[in-house]
């Protein structure tokens, strides 16, 4: 596998600008996305899992994590993450979006990082662009939250001519099958900018798994081409697919003001 290419500045010195609020005990969870680990939803499989332990003890769901006490995954000690990385990666086709390395294609492998991190949800393996990568475990879910409204912004071609239908269509929202609530429900409006005859722009706040290829299919249409470009202020710009830098000063401050609106 060939490996991303850094571009910019070798080494990231604002990860004190993105503010996180001090607990003395934190869910288990949380505690091992944030040593950089995996996120935690993997960390949740591990737990359940059983390989997970607390001061030698093993760990449950629920478990809470004192100031001092020592945690292993799978016998390794895991430390509380002090020195976070954010991390842009102009993601090429054929790369996975996990942290599991039994995947030939995964997104850590092809990082080589030499630090654990973790991507921020997923592009699937044939769509390129801006994927989000860190080990700071608190700040994943209040940028995936559906409810938080976060922009994410495509650049999507398709197979047939696209009719003022289907824009429209696009913009009110379509029925799709949602595997998490297991029911059909209405996509959220979004806001939809032709750009030629088989290419349009797309700006969503919800990231269903394959959203907008189903979206697509439902409207009786195929995607043949899919980038992401921008997530809520963070765009992908001049980078190289396969090319990745981190997030530099101003990014991460309009990122906190953000996520702590």
């Amino acid at each position: 596998m060939k490996y991303a290419k850094q571009v910019g500045k070798k080494k990231q010195e604002t990860n004190q600008i993105i503010k996180h609020e001090p607990k003395d005990a934190v869910r288990l969870n949380k505690y091992i996305s944030n040593s950089g680990y995996c996120s935690r939803r993997e960390a949740d499989k591990l737990i359940e899992q059983g390989l997970v332990y607390i001061d030698g003890e093993l760990a449950v769901m629920g478990s809470k994590v004192q100031d001092g006490q020592k945690v292993t995954v799978d016998g390794k000690l895991i430390n509380k993450q002090e020195n976070f990385v954010y991390i842009v990666l102009n993601k090429p086709k054929g790369i996975t979006c996990t942290s599991d390395l039994k995947d030939k294609s995964n997104i850590v492998t092809y990082m080589n990082y030499g630090s654990p991190i973790f991507p921020i949800g997923r592009l699937d393996k044939d769509t390129t662009g801006l994927i989000l990568l860190t080990n700071d475990g608190d700040i994943v879910n209040k940028i995936l939250r559906s409810s938080n409204e976060h922009e994410k912004e495509y650049i999507v071609r398709v197979n047939h001519r696209i009719t003022n239908d289907f824009i429209e269509n696009m913009r009110n929202g379509v029925t799709i099958y949602n595997a998490v609530t297991n029911a059909y429900q209405q996509t959220k409006p979004a806001i939809v900018n032709q750009i030629d005859d088989y290419t349009f722009s797309l700006i969503i706040t919800e990231g269903m798994n394959r959203q907008i290829r189903r979206m697509c299919t439902a409207l009786n249409y195929h995607v043949d081409k899919l980038k992401r470009i921008r997530v809520m202020n963070i765009k992908v710009d001049y980078l190289d697919q396969g090319c990745w830098r981190y997030l530099d000063e101003k990014e991460l401050e309009v990122l906190n003001s953000m996520l702590h609106d």
